[in-house]
């Protein structure tokens, strides 16, 4: 990738509509479309002031009318890029977006690498790798509490908290070296026991970070939820009780669930994705053996299980092989038709789930459909509030890479408990301040960032 070409590509999405957009940003992109731009008020592009827009036309080396566009202007260092950037909104549709795109390459642009502008933002140092990773959250973002994530890091969030740990490392690693430095010089030196207060009180704000990625992942992606059990014990009805819908088929005939029956449903913004499964039991019948496989299948890409038991019938062997099948699952377990006797021996299901996360319900009715919305809310969010205002989200990557930093930092500390000499701290703090720089992309080698930078589209 040379940062010295001229870049072009189609920022917007193929297809009919209103505005097609081709960006071209580089050190020629205003006298490549200069040659293929005729303003109406004969103007040259390179003669208009920054974020300045333009009405015109493109045309061919023919000087035929391509399009009726209006040219818009960023020049360097003003622009997401830091470079001179153009974009040209053309009417939309494929042609003529594809059209002006072959123009902007015949007169010396190639098309861009997918994330080229981003990551051209991130070298020009317009933003850190922290952020440029944000741009791809921004845009794959599917509720609003990721959309906020994605906007708060965008602005600097990670960066400004890594920037803040990095320091304070850095002040104990300066202080350690002072030790060594000036150990014949009568300086007063910080103790041992006072940095290793400073170090425990780092680890505990990587810590905090690193237990908030997974609910990052929760709130960006959503949780998976399979609601499981035998034939005809009420599941199809507990997911349209949940959902508020008739989504599921519901009859007395076991079996009438073949597929799996997914809902969505928004807990605090999160999405919530239930999945109402085929009724796990030995069967000859083709059509339903496959949906019990794909029941299977469901359970164990599941973030939580709801086991449904009928509160009708007694707890038998049944029952007993499903538990078997995700006992490494987190699980909740619901008596339903608790509106009927309950014939359900108690003393056996409480063998094997918590009393805690047992919840009586009827699905039919409604009853205990508070208290188990409540369970899945405590579950799923912890201490079930999410305050986006205060908490840092990181992604998996800065998670991997705080991991080590903790253990690292775990080390120092160790030496200094055990009063070795400043030279061994010193080395564990140094790595640790290095590969913090990682996150924001101050210490990074090409292939992370060619790994990063291949997951956006061309355009972006």
């Amino acid at each position: 990738m040379d940062n010295d070409d001229t870049i072009t590509a189609i920022g917007t999405k193929p297809g009919e509509a209103a505005i097609g957009i081709v960006k071209v940003s580089g050190n020629k992109s205003i006298a490549i479309v200069d040659r293929i731009f005729r303003s109406k008020s004969r103007k040259k592009l390179s003669a208009i002031e920054t974020y300045n827009m333009i009405y015109g036309h493109i045309v061919d080396k023919n000087s035929d009318i391509i399009d009726e566009v209006i040219v818009s202007v960023m020049k360097s260092p003003h622009s997401y890029t830091r470079e001179d950037v153009v974009e040209i909104n053309c009417h939309g549709g494929l042609v003529a977006t594809e059209k002006v795109l072959e123009l902007c390459v015949e007169n010396g642009a190639r098309i861009a690498e997918p994330g080229e502008f981003t990551k051209r933002a991130f070298l020009n140092g317009r933003i850190d790798l922290s952020q440029a990773e944000a741009v791809i959250d921004l845009v794959r973002s599917k509720t609003e509490q990721s959309l906020k994530i994605a906007a708060k890091n965008l602005q600097g969030n990670i960066k400004n908290e890594i920037n803040k740990i990095r320091q304070e490392i850095l002040d104990i690693i300066i202080q350690l070296e002072a030790s060594v430095d000036f150990i014949e010089e009568d300086l007063e030196v910080t103790p041992y026991h006072e940095l290793e207060k400073r170090v425990r009180v780092i680890e505990k704000e990587l810590e905090d970070m690193i237990k908030n990625e997974k609910r990052g992942e929760i709130i960006k992606n959503g949780i998976k939820i399979a609601i499981i059990g035998k034939p005809n014990v009420g599941k199809s009805s507990l997911l349209n009780m949940l959902s508020r819908k008739d989504k599921a088929i519901v009859t007395s005939i076991p079996g009438t669930t073949r597929d799996a029956v997914e809902e969505i449903l928004y807990v605090e913004g999160i999405p919530l994705i239930l999945v109402d499964t085929a009724g796990i039991r030995e069967t000859k019948n083709i059509i339903e053996k496959i949906g019990v496989e794909k029941s299977l299948r469901h359970i164990d890409e599941a973030e939580l299980v709801i086991m449904v038991l009928d509160g009708n019938r007694k707890f038998d062997n049944k029952d007993l092989q499903i538990i078997k099948k995700v006992r490494e699952k987190t699980i909740i377990c619901c008596i339903n038709k608790v509106d009927l006797e309950q014939n359900i021996e108690m003393g056996k299901v409480l063998d094997y789930f918590d009393e805690e996360k047992i919840v009586k319900i009827s699905a039919l009715k409604g009853i205990g459909i508070e208290k188990l919305e409540n369970m899945i809310k405590e579950l799923v969010l912890g201490d079930g509030e999410i305050n986006l205002e205060e908490m840092i989200i990181i992604n998996k990557r800065h998670k991997n890479i705080l991991t080590e930093v903790k253990k690292l930092l775990e080390n120092a500390r160790k030496a200094m408990v055990e009063d070795m000499s400043e030279e061994f701290p010193c080395c564990d703090l140094r790595e640790a301040y290095g590969l913090l720089g990682e996150i924001v992309g101050e210490t990074v080698t090409d292939d992370i960032l060619d790994g990063i930078f291949s997951q956006f589209c061309i355009g972006k």
